[in-house]
């Protein structure tokens, strides 16, 4: 468990160093008028709805199994909507829902079980903590598909579309360069401990800035973000507590949400230089097509659009990783 702790702090800490010389990050801009500033207060009918929705999975935080408070949702739901609208009133995430144990998973099948690097860090967040969170995101997303803010070309955690969507739109597309006659060039990066090297304050300012995410609203994800802490677990033998400086949580409901969040300046950038972009969370595919003429110049701009692409990557405190991207 200390070894996987010890390598999981390390691996973030190692792009933090890597990247703390950047130039600070651009930041696109909103149209005027679209701001979201206080959340709507929760119902009793909105928690147990919500609650009857959960999946059967508990957390070692839990001090009710889910299939428990299923059962006994109806009785103690007008405290858990005081609490949570106290919560969004306040512009305070409760202290309380910020601890997590760390359980590795294996990242895919075939990897080495005894290499520390072949495993994911999977958040395990208390049940009313994620209970909160999906609230929440239900407002967020409200917002953001309402003012037209999600970005079209985003396939990652976002109600309608999914790993198929992706695939299905990036092969047609490539698909029909080839039957024109086009050279057709993909490009797949990846980036290093994406989730858990977000930068806070750089997170919070693209909220701001580009997302039109003020006052009571702003003020709760900021307290959402800091003084996180967690410690990898295994049976009852555990790491020592670690406390966080950057990162989303993987295994919350609203990280995966507020990575898309923050990478979404990245698609225009690809955008300007004439290729496409599509992305699932991190995971980001790069394609263009061209005569078979132009294909020393179409090099030129893919090699152009990558190199912007780390500078971007670098400016927002990420880092691409060269063993895992590819071209075809």
């Amino acid at each position: 468990m200390e070894a996987f702790n010890r390598f999981f702090v390390d691996k973030v800490a190692k792009v933090r160093s890597s990247t703390s010389d950047a130039p600070p990050p651009v930041f696109s801009s909103l149209q005027s008028g679209v701001s979201f500033r206080q959340f709507s207060p929760l119902t009793t009918d909105d928690v147990v709805d919500a609650v009857r929705r959960l999946p059967d999975k508990s957390s070692a935080t839990d001090p009710i199994p889910t299939n428990v408070l299923k059962q006994i949702i109806d009785l103690i739901a007008p405290y858990v909507v005081e609490l949570f609208n106290q919560s969004l009133a306040a512009g305070h995430f409760p202290v309380g829902f910020k601890d997590a144990f760390i359980t590795p998973v294996v990242k895919k099948p075939g990897l080495d079980d005894t290499d520390v690097s072949s495993y994911r860090p999977i958040s395990n967040l208390s049940v009313l903590s994620k209970l909160l969170e999906r609230l929440v995101v239900r407002q967020l997303m409200a917002y953001l598909s309402s003012s037209d803010l999600l970005p079209s070309l985003q396939s990652g955690f976002r109600p309608g579309h999914s790993v198929e969507t992706a695939v299905l739109r990036v092969l047609s597309d490539i698909l029909n360069a080839v039957d024109r006659g086009d050279v057709a060039a993909l490009i797949l990066l990846d980036m290093s401990a994406a989730f858990d090297t977000v930068d806070h304050s750089i997170l919070l300012q693209r909220l701001q800035s580009t997302f039109g995410i003020h006052d009571t609203v702003h003020q709760w994800f900021r307290s959402y973000l800091s003084g996180r802490r967690q410690c990898v677990r295994r049976g009852y033998i555990k790491s020592l507590i670690s406390t966080l400086v950057c990162g989303v949580p993987q295994g919350s409901v609203l990280g995966p949400v507020l990575f898309v969040m923050y990478t979404v300046d990245l698609i225009q950038l690809i955008k300007n230089h004439g290729l496409v972009p599509h992305l699932y969370a991190d995971d980001t595919q790069v394609y263009g097509s061209c005569p078979p003429s132009a294909v020393s110049a179409h090099s030129t701009v893919i090699s152009k659009c990558l190199d912007d692409v780390v500078s971007w990557a670098s400016s927002n405190r990420l880092q691409l990783n060269p063993t895992k991207t590819e071209v075809m």
